[in-house]
């Protein structure tokens, strides 16, 4: 019988956010970059908004941003603590009702809780960066695609799937930073997606490529929201410039990626 080392050979896809997040945990000069993230349940939950104010209850299993629930504490005596599924807000003034409404919002299934971080927003929508990172075909990991994702006005997901737009990453970088900063920090996101694509590649030695998305802060500090195993290459051809894309997918066709 193989193995569970064995068995990480095969892998090239990982569902599970959960285990994804704890790959990264592992390295100390990437955890730092990962919001807090813990299981859901009433006692993380209330010890989360306590501590941030916000947070996003994600499925652990789950793509284009299907499920995803941004919850506040307010300072209000009434209407306490809120919750936003879809374009939906809900609000309550005790946590009790609160908890038990996000509880048969989620249902069975598996959630977890993350620290919301402030994203920087682009004519007034939040956007994130997916990152694509692949082996080139020498084998070496190369950063091969870098896209803004614009939340739908109202929305509290970036994802293409879920009305978000697909944009040059200058593009919605310039209201806050332009010239030769923001070429270092693009520079810095390529560094970045490179360094992680590597940490999973540790554990799981058959990944062949990974989609990073990225949310900045007022800082500009970069913050892993997700990593995607199987990423979407044909975000890119939303693109006018087609350059990305066409080495995305010739990347792909090297590694034997359908």
């Amino acid at each position: 019988m193989a193995t569970a080392t064995q068995k990480k050979k095969f892998v090239r896809t990982l569902t599970s956010k959960w285990i994804k997040t704890n790959v990264l945990l592992k390295n100390p000069k990437i955890s730092k970059y990962i919001p807090d993230t813990r299981r859901f349940n009433a006692k993380n939950l209330k010890s989360m908004l306590s501590s941030y104010s916000m947070v996003y209850i994600k499925p652990e299993r789950g793509t284009h941003g299907l499920g995803v629930i941004r919850a506040e504490l307010g300072a209000e005596v009434q209407n306490k603590y809120k919750y936003q599924f879809d374009t939906t807000t809900r609000t309550f003034s005790t946590f009790e009702a609160f908890h038990a409404s996000l509880k048969k919002a989620i249902g069975s299934r598996s959630y977890l809780i993350q620290k919301g971080i402030h994203l920087l927003k682009y004519k007034n929508r939040r956007f994130d960066i997916r990152i694509m990172v692949q082996l080139s075909p020498s084998g070496k990991w190369e950063t091969t695609g870098l896209i803004g994702r614009a939340a739908k006005e109202g929305k509290i997901v970036t994802n293409y799937h879920s009305g978000g737009r697909p944009m040059s990453v200058p593009v919605l970088l310039s209201p806050h930073v332009t010239g030769a900063k923001q070429a270092a920090l693009l520079q810095e996101l390529r560094q970045f997606g490179e360094r992680i694509a590597r940490a999973y590649q540790s554990t799981y030695p058959n990944f062949r490529q990974i989609g990073v998305d990225v949310g900045l802060d007022r800082s500009l500090t970069p913050w892993i929201i997700e990593v995607n195993t199987n990423p979407d290459p044909y975000i890119f051809n939303q693109l006018k410039d087609k350059t990305m894309y066409r080495k995305v997918m010739r990347y792909r066709r090297a590694q034997g990626i359908k």
